[in-house]
């Protein structure tokens, strides 16, 4: 009987560690694990992440000037068309710019004129969902007329307002921009903290005397972080669509400044004989804003409580 017993106690003690071991998993480990069962997520990152390198050394990495224009090279095809050499991969424009060298260029402008424009509309956007959604009537009710009001106003007005008091700018974009759009913020906001505001934890808080701030501070404000990480990848995406847009009608960054939307507007008269120079920034569009999306909802997915527990 000892020798049963000595042989059956470690079998046990091993089926019990391993056990222990497959729940009781760090954080971080199931974190990693859940991400790897999201490969959409993870493949749209890595194209997002590689954008960003890309924009951030385009000083290294672009092979000329975009700034650097010779009529004699103007209009030369791209490297698979007759005619392309591998000094522009892509080719040049009308004025004999280096498509690929502005292409480059032009995804820092659209990922700072996204980042920027949802810093603003961010900051004036989240205070206000908040106060709207846990403030009593009145303060809900004059934040929701302001936020009424502001979409009733056509986002095309507004910049053509803004360009003419101020004019056409890479900043004053960014600032039509960001005004024009925490109206989303403060919306999904103020949905999300008046169903916050009934939970138990808030009411015990309430019971206890803690200060309105104190709890909006921390209390509040903690539990809407994955909200608007969410919506902010879905923001900045929307804001380089929509930088693109103004450029493209020219009430947004100026030529020689390499945009993806000016570069759009310059070369639609070549739409037909020379498709590329409109379809590669409309491409770079395109992939960037897919990517953030695809990303954007991976996070949510990530981020979802529901899902924590699946290992």
């Amino acid at each position: 009987m000892a020798q049963v017993t000595s042989i059956e106690v470690p079998v046990a003690a091993v089926e019990i560690g391993s056990a222990r071991s497959a729940h009781g998993a760090s954080p971080f480990k199931k974190a990693l694990r859940r991400l790897s069962g999201m490969p959409v997520g993870v493949v749209s990152g890595i194209v997002l992440l590689t954008i960003v390198l890309v924009a951030v050394l385009a000083p290294v990495v672009a092979p000329h000037d975009p700034y650097d224009s010779e009529l004699i090279n103007r209009l030369k095809p791209p490297v698979w068309e007759a005619g392309g050499t591998w000094e522009y991969v892509l080719g040049t424009d009308q004025v004999g710019r280096d498509t690929l060298s502005r292409l480059i260029y032009g995804a820092q402008i659209s990922l700072m004129a996204g980042f920027f424009a949802m810093i603003i509309s961010l900051v004036i956007g989240v205070p206000l969902g908040i106060l709207a959604g846990y403030c009593g009537r009145l303060t809900d009710t004059l934040i929701s007329t302001v936020i009424n009001v502001q979409l009733t106003f056509p986002f095309v007005l507004l910049a053509l307002t803004v360009v003419a008091v101020l004019g056409p700018s890479f900043s004053n974009v960014i600032l039509v921009l960001g005004i024009a759009s925490w109206t989303v913020y403060a919306r999904v906001i103020r949905s999300e903290v008046q169903k916050l505001r009934e939970l138990d934890f808030v009411l015990a808080s309430r019971a206890m005397g803690v200060s309105t701030i104190r709890i909006l501070a921390f209390h509040i404000f903690p539990n809407t972080i994955n909200t608007v990480i969410v919506l902010s990848t879905v923001q900045i995406a929307r804001f380089i669509i929509a930088e693109a847009f103004l450029s493209f009608l020219g009430l947004g960054v100026q030529s020689p400044t390499p945009s993806w939307g000016s570069m759009l507007g310059d070369s639609r008269q070549f739409m037909y004989d020379r498709w590329w120079l409109p379809t590669l920034p409309g491409l770079a569009i395109f992939i960037t804003t897919l990517a953030i999306n695809l990303f954007g909802d991976t996070i949510r997915d990530w981020l979802d409580p529901y899902s924590r527990n699946v290992v």
